[in-house]
């Protein structure tokens, strides 16, 4: 007779609780949780809200790696994760952390990948193949032949995924694996992992911010709120929950829908552009500028002055970049990363810097912090430039959070970044977002000139970690900084922050400059350097979820008129 019991679980956690060293609160409190076989569960959370935790449970980091206290049971493919710890369970679950480049240990990309199937004996011919494969569905066979150390962030964190799927685990657990990722890179790692639900049945468990980016190729969504299991079911009715109790965690979709008062609440852009029909052609019309739209609200203009006022001397720029090349030896030969780069930062601007990984993004901001010298062109930074790097990590050297910042200023920087809470804390312990913001503080705190902010301050990929209301807080933060006279360059690839801090957008493309613009201008028009209303809406400068709920608002007006009138 065929078995037709059902299969078991591939994870299956029971009353989860655990504490870190010397924490003063509990990580994770009472968590039961299933995974089936071929499963694909986006796990939300606003940070510090347990969601690494608990993935570093499912693969046996916490708490033979980490420490602490631990009561309950958590069982991978029935493997019990109290009896065996994260080098036996390797084999059934693999680990994408949110640091990739601490998980890096081998000196080249295809040693790397080859790594877990030679610890696990596998033939030589085996692990070529598998290699070979998952080089080739992550689209970076070119990258085999690298040197680790000379690959970017967003490199480094495809080569930690390819790793931990080269040897076809039943659970993979990912942390942020978008979060160095291109728009184009993030889609497709996306798409990747459906695929691998879909013809090898591999369980993913996705843990994110950006949740616009997966939600849509989700079975299931899973919130924590404060280490427990705040919500559980399908992306639909997350979106709702989200709305009603916790709206940093629902998506600038679902946000457009519901300031426009529709229903229901779209699960991605395919599902709200369905929903909107024949309303999205109306918004573009109801939009300033669009056909037939008459202002209503226009102010009108000042008279001109019969004589120009006294103006001041306006500041030099922060950044003055004219012609530069930057050469780079990531292995095989220098070759250009940076190719005639002509570019104006004006004191107090708010510029985001985008484009595909690679296209030379942190290299920019590296010459313009001095640390690579252009081989031709000149870089002018009349007033400092303080640079936080992709990895917080290497901010960090002390084992308490009160002693990585002394003084006033730095007392005064980890209030603004909510961390004074935290004050003795090893950091190590803390959340990758608390962690960033923590290196943020660091970066910021008395870095200009008399202990002020610098002139200019670059940021590299400074989100990773931190959900919606952390961003608002940071996009804050940074206008803060250009009403004071600071200019702020933020090399990014979340285009939703963009639209919230930017007032401009560079976009480079093979370490050429190739687009210099508004934001609203950038990111709207496009499909994959745009923001989800953008692409739903398709309707040029229409980019937050405030600004498309007026358009379709107006829209729905000027049909219900339309309808009257019939």
């Amino acid at each position: 007779m065929p078995d037709h019991s059902p299969a078991p679980h591939v994870l299956e956690i029971d009353g989860l609780t655990y504490r870190y060293p010397d924490a003063g609160r509990d990580a994770l409190s009472e968590v039961t949780l299933r995974v089936d076989p071929g499963e694909l569960v986006v796990l939300a959370g606003r940070s510090g809200s347990g969601k690494s935790t608990l993935l570093r449970a499912a693969c046996g980091l916490v708490p033979h790696f980490h420490g602490g206290e631990i009561a309950g049971s958590v069982e991978v493919a029935g493997i019990d994760t109290r009896e065996h710890g994260p080098a036996e369970l390797a084999g059934v679950a693999g680990l994408v952390a949110q640091d990739p480049e601490s998980q890096i240990v081998s000196t080249t990309v295809r040693a790397e990948i080859a790594l877990p199937l030679e610890l696990r004996g596998e033939p030589a011919v085996r692990r070529a193949r598998a290699v070979e494969e998952v080089a080739l569905a992550l689209a970076i066979p070119d990258l085999l032949d690298r040197t680790t150390d000379t690959l970017s962030g967003g490199e480094l964190q495809r080569i930690a995924l390819a790793a931990a799927l080269v040897a076809r685990p039943a659970l993979v657990l990912l942390d942020e694996p978008t979060s160095q990722l291109d728009p184009v890179a993030g889609d497709e790692l996306i798409w990747l992992l459906r695929r691998l639900n879909e013809e090898w049945g591999t369980a993913v468990i996705v843990c994110e911010h950006r949740l616009e980016r997966c939600l849509a190729a989700a079975d299931r969504a899973v919130a924590m709120r404060d280490g427990a299991v705040a919500f559980d079911g399908e992306p639909g009715g997350f979106l709702e929950w989200a709305l009603a109790g916790e709206p940093a965690l629902a998506t600038p979709g679902a946000r457009l829908f519901d300031l426009a008062g529709l229903r229901p609440l779209p699960v991605g852009v395919r599902a709200a552009r369905e929903a909107l029909g024949s309303l999205r052609e109306a918004a573009e019309i109801a939009r300033p500028g669009g056909r037939d739209f008459v202002a209503t609200d226009a102010v009108p203009s000042a008279p001109h002055p019969t004589e120009p006022p006294d103006r001041p001397i306006p500041p030099p720029p922060a950044l003055e970049v004219k012609d530069v090349w930057v050469e780079l030896d990531p292995g095989g030969g220098a070759r250009d990363v940076l190719t005639g780069i002509d570019l104006t930062i004006a004191s107090g601007e708010r510029v985001a810097l985008m484009g595909r990984n690679g296209a030379g993004k942190s290299t920019l901001l590296r010459a313009a912090a001095g640390i690579l010298e252009p081989v031709r062109g000149r870089i002018e930074v009349p007033l400092k430039c303080a640079l936080l790097s992709q990895s917080p990590d290497d901010f960090l050297v002390h084992e308490r959070v009160r002693d990585e910042l002394c003084g006033e200023a730095g007392a005064r920087a980890l209030e603004a970044v909510d961390l004074a809470w935290a004050a003795n804390t090893d950091p190590r312990d803390l959340s990758g977002g608390e962690r960033q913001r923590l290196a943020l503080a660091i970066v910021m705190a008395g870095r200009g000139p008399d202990e002020g902010p610098p002139g200019l301050v670059c940021l590299d990929e400074p989100t990773r970690g931190m959900d919606r209301l952390r961003k608002q807080e940071l996009a804050a933060r940074i206008e803060e900084l250009g009403a004071a006279g600071t200019a702020v360059l933020v090399a990014t690839h979340d285009v939703e922050f963009a639209a919230e801090f930017a007032e401009r957008v560079v976009l480079l493309g093979e370490g050429e400059l190739i687009a210099d613009g508004a934001c609203s201008e950038v990111l709207s028009g496009g499909w994959y350097f745009a923001t989800e209303v953008a692409r739903i809406l398709d309707t040029d400068g229409a980019i937050t979820p405030e600004r498309g709920a007026e358009l379709l608002r107006r829209a729905g007006e000027r049909a219900e008129v339309g309808g009257r009138h019939r």
